[in-house]
């Protein structure tokens, strides 16, 4: 089988990974003050939903819409997998963050970058040199001593806490194989009719289970959440695409894992700014120097030449 192979325009590959990564570092936040006031399954459906229609709005415009000879080169197996696998993600992530943290959340699905690297390395035989391999020893170590508090908490933790963080790891291995098939999907269609395809799809799977009446009467203010949390979806997964377009899959996800520095950034400074939406964190000096290991990890796997 063919097997995809990246453009070679590293630069766009980096700058499209770090967009996705402040966009999934922020998007928590915004799912736990949506999440008080609608259930998983109506939040997940309108993403989905909005993100199909501003999306075949915008390639109907530039007239760039897939024609039926290309949905026929590409794989359908491949697009049901992509599609089923991203939905169960969302749910996953989804029902797991109402369970648990923000914080929590971002620790546990940073196994899917993990995961998505693994996948490079083996199936689009990737390689690393040894600079890198050290990179990926020192940014697992990094997260040992950022995260060792919300580490510990899982172990001690009962109950929904509990329940939600196995969903969370099942919604981050969901996620590699959604990521491998689409770049996979890449050799026969562009990012963006993928992601089309996908919405929709994703769309239509979680249809019967909205609660569509439950939108009319949210206020401004979470409707203003709600519709972020949609173009959020639509920009930084189209984004992601893209960037697997022209970067190895293995560096894409070195980057990504920078996600939950972001994400508890954020909350910090959203937790002094306005305190009952997020309660605060906070950090010990140990937990600052791992936050500094995963950040010189990440760069040495991404920006490392490959053998």
């Amino acid at each position: 089988m063919l097997l995809h192979q990246s453009s070679g325009r590293w630069r766009l590959g980096l700058a499209l990974s770090l967009l996705t990564v402040f966009l999934w570092g922020i998007l928590p936040i915004a799912l736990a003050v949506t999440l008080q006031v609608l259930d998983v399954y109506t939040v997940i459906w309108f993403r989905f939903l909005v993100s199909f229609i501003l999306l075949a709005v915008y390639l109907g415009i530039r007239g760039k819409l897939p024609k039926l000879e290309q949905l026929r080169s590409a794989s359908g197996k491949l697009l049901a997998i992509a599609t089923i696998f991203l939905g169960i993600n969302y749910f996953s992530f989804t029902q797991g963050l109402a369970l648990t943290s923000p914080a929590n959340a971002e620790v546990l699905i940073q196994l899917s970058s993990l995961l998505l690297g693994f996948g490079g390395l083996v199936i689009f035989k990737e390689r690393y040199r040894l600079s890198q391999w050290i990179g990926v020893s020192v940014m697992i170590c990094g997260y040992l001593l950022f995260f060792c508090e919300q580490l510990t908490n899982l172990i001690t933790a009962h109950g929904t806490y509990i329940i939600g963080s196995v969903l969370i790891a099942l919604g981050a291995t969901a996620w590699a194989i959604y990521a491998l098939a689409q770049k996979q999907l890449l050799q026969s269609l562009s990012s963006t009719s993928i992601m089309l395809i996908i919405y929709g799809g994703c769309a239509l799977l979680f249809t019967p289970l909205a609660k569509v009446k439950s939108l009319f009467i949210l206020d401004t203010f979470h409707l203003g959440m709600l519709i972020f949390c949609a173009l959020n979806t639509l920009i930084a997964y189209g984004a992601f695409s893209e960037s697997l377009q022209h970067w190895e899959a293995s560096r894409v996800s070195a980057v990504i894992a920078l996600a939950p520095i972001v994400t508890l950034i954020a909350v910090a400074v959203v937790s002094v700014i306005a305190p009952a939406w997020i309660p605060p964190e906070h950090f010990t000096l140990i937990a600052i120097f791992g936050a500094g290991l995963v950040v010189t990890g990440s760069v040495a796997i991404a920006l490392g030449k490959a053998d």
